[in-house]
């Protein structure tokens, strides 16, 4: 089972991000939850989202320890790098954040999402980024079903982007 917190600032698309394994998920037939939390200020304000992804049924969509976090900001590591279990994951965009962590228990992936968006041609696909290099780095869903996923999750007024956020997406996977 992977339990798994994705946190940023309203606006960076954590929630997105979220959806977005979870809909990979179930393409894959597993077991999935989605559980969103974020305050009335959404855009700027702080938002983050728990994912749970398991092949046996899930007794509860809250994560207290999640197994994996993918942080798209300073405010979000310091509230969540302490909850991650022992020999955990955490991938982050050090575009925006630069840590210095105390856990040597940890796997940790920085990645220059907005860097690596920018050259895409826009920031706002810095969320892709980060999911392409956290599904290479864990294999929690295959890339495949994740595009497959887009097409479910973004509304089809925008599907225009998909493109856009496919190459995102495989940009955060060879930055591995």
């Amino acid at each position: 089972m992977s339990e798994i917190i994705v946190a940023g600032f309203g606006g960076q698309g954590v929630l997105l991000l979220g959806q977005l394994i979870a809909y990979g998920g179930m393409l894959e037939d597993k077991e999935v939850t989605w559980f969103p939390a974020y305050g009335p200020e959404q855009r700027g304000g702080t938002c983050n989202c728990s994912v749970v992804v398991s092949k046996e049924e899930i007794g509860s969509p809250v994560v207290s320890k999640p197994t994996s976090v993918i942080a798209m900001n300073t405010p979000s590591i310091e509230r969540f790098e302490n909850d991650i279990v022992p020999h955990g994951l955490l991938v982050y965009n050090s575009s925006l954040s630069e840590i210095k962590s105390d856990r040597s228990d940890l796997r940790i992936i920085a990645v220059p999402a907005n860097e690596i968006a920018d050259k895409l041609g826009s920031s706002r696909v810095a969320n892709m980024v980060l999911l392409g290099a956290f599904i290479e780095a864990t294999g929690i869903v295959e890339s495949t079903s994740i595009e497959a996923s887009l097409k479910i999750v973004i509304s089809e007024r925008n599907h225009h982007l998909i493109p856009l956020n496919m190459q995102a997406l495989k940009e955060g996977r060879a930055y591995q």
